[in-house]
């Protein structure tokens, strides 16, 4: 068998330690990390509109971002997205996705990738594409500009489309997440799918998650993918299709359209049992699952040492407490959400 490599900040090569494996014999091969908690939406399903943000002297360093997910790569993670809040608000962030570039020179890392309101996208699309970057998703739930403004409250549509027509010219494949929201877009899925699919781009749709204290209640905003499936499936002929990016969607192709269609469902149909991820957020705090509050600091020990030995074994501590799954529900017996932290505090 071929021994896998990294690199590390100074080029240097390293081996691959032993592949993380959750106590389920699930490999974990996929990490999201948030870079920050800041935005400039307040999108109604993921954040109160008046939020209080962390003081950037409790972020993770780009530096320490870097070190630590290079400790994951080493580790057999294929797969990295950086995410937020919103991840291009960072300052000075194309650094470091400049740096971690060399993992895919290297051939250690299969993947680089973002998930992106695509506000900032029409400046730094180009840059993406130079550092290796070939996929983004970027979250747009819907295409009628006055509903896009309350969706998100602070958000302009004609920046996103901006920002879309600059990621596809700069050569990104482009996915289109939207979230299903119950009396907002739900009208509107047709459409949007078949927008994205006339521009060659893939459409997610996902339930809303509860996570967080926000205005709405969860109950009126959620809206199951079985019935919007139903809906489509009334209009469309839809194949089910074997295809996979590395994350929870499972995939049908629009025959009228040609395009790929895909569905997160963690309430109607969960998709634990093949969770090849975790998430990190921009402290620094591991969650091996985006539905339980079990946690792991990997800051101290990052900071503890310019070795890795002590970051391997919290990481690996971590990982032995993975859960089989989450505990997601949403009704009307179920005032309070699942979770207390805001998406945007672990990353979408």
């Amino acid at each position: 068998m071929t021994e896998a490599f990294s690199l590390d900040r100074q080029g240097k090569t390293v081996a691959a330690a032993r592949p993380l494996i959750d106590p389920f014999g699930r490999g974990i091969t996929y990490l999201r990390v948030s870079v920050t908690d800041r935005c400039d939406f307040r999108c109604v399903y993921c954040m109160s509109e008046q939020m209080t943000f962390l003081p950037k002297r409790d972020l993770l360093t780009l530096e320490e971002l870097d070190r630590l997910c290079s400790a994951f790569v080493a580790r057999g993670v294929k797969k990295l997205r950086l995410t937020g809040g919103e991840p291009l608000v960072r300052r000075d962030i194309m650094v470091l996705f400049r740096s971690l570039s060399r993992h895919l020179a290297s051939g250690a890392l299969g993947e680089l990738t973002l998930t992106t309101n695509g506000s900032q996208l029409s400046r730094f699309a180009a840059e993406l594409a130079e550092s290796g970057v070939k996929r983004i998703n970027i979250s747009l739930d819907t295409l009628d500009a006055e509903k896009f403004r309350a969706v998100t409250r602070w958000g302009e549509l004609d920046k996103v489309m901006a920002g879309i027509d600059a990621a596809q010219a700069a050569g990104l494949h482009v996915k289109i997440n939207a979230v299903a929201l119950k009396s907002v877009n739900e009208d509107e899925i047709p459409a949007l799918m078949e927008w994205a699919h006339g521009r060659s781009m893939d459409l997610s749709l996902i339930e809303v998650m509860p996570l967080g204290d926000i205005e709405p209640e969860r109950v009126d905003q959620y809206l199951p993918l079985s019935l919007v499936r139903a809906r489509l499936a009334s209009r469309y002929n839809l194949e089910d299709i074997d295809y996979r990016t590395g994350g929870p969607a499972r995939y049908v192709r629009i025959k009228e359209t040609g395009g790929r269609l895909g569905f997160i469902t963690p309430l109607t149909h969960n998709f634990c049992e093949g969770c090849n991820r975790v998430r990190v957020t921009c402290t620094g705090t591991l969650y091996m699952c985006l539905g339980q509050e079990d946690a792991a600091d990997l800051r101290a020990p990052l900071r503890a040492s310019e070795a890795d030995q002590l970051l391997q074994a919290a990481i690996d501590e971590a990982i032995s407490r993975k859960p089989k799954g989450h505990d997601f529900v949403i009704d009307r017996r179920t005032q309070r959400p699942a979770l207390a932290r805001h998406m945007n505090v672990t990353g979408g």
